[in-house]
């Protein structure tokens, strides 16, 4: 299960942030995840119950906006959030991946 091992990453570099900007305390953490990344929310949400406790993060609420599938067609130049690897406007297959596959740290909230 990786979850835990970025769950171990996310901490580190909120403890980072914090550091780098003289906070006690992390209060939320509001991350991206993609459903192509993947990492499975709830997953993470139990490691990070689990790893927050004895950090900056203690006491934080983790907030997980799940991210869809975002392509552009290379054909028509539509952009579109789609649940399969095909342009819902000229039903190409020669798309490209915008968004979806990635994890992101959005923002902190700090004290």
């Amino acid at each position: 299960m990786h979850e835990y091992s970025i769950v171990q990453a996310l901490l580190t570099q909120c403890e980072d942030i914090a550091a780098k900007n003289d906070a006690n305390a992390v209060n939320s953490i509001e991350i991206k995840i993609g459903v192509m990344s993947g990492v499975e929310s709830h997953l993470l949400k139990t490691a990070f119950d689990t790893f927050k406790e004895g950090t900056v993060c203690g006491r934080s609420q983790l907030i997980i906006h799940e991210q869809p599938l975002k392509i552009l067609c290379n054909e028509c130049g539509f952009e579109s959030e789609v649940p399969v690897y095909k342009c819902s406007k000229c039903e190409s297959l020669n798309v490209k991946v915008v968004d979806g596959e990635d994890m992101y740290l959005m923002r902190l909230e700090m004290e």
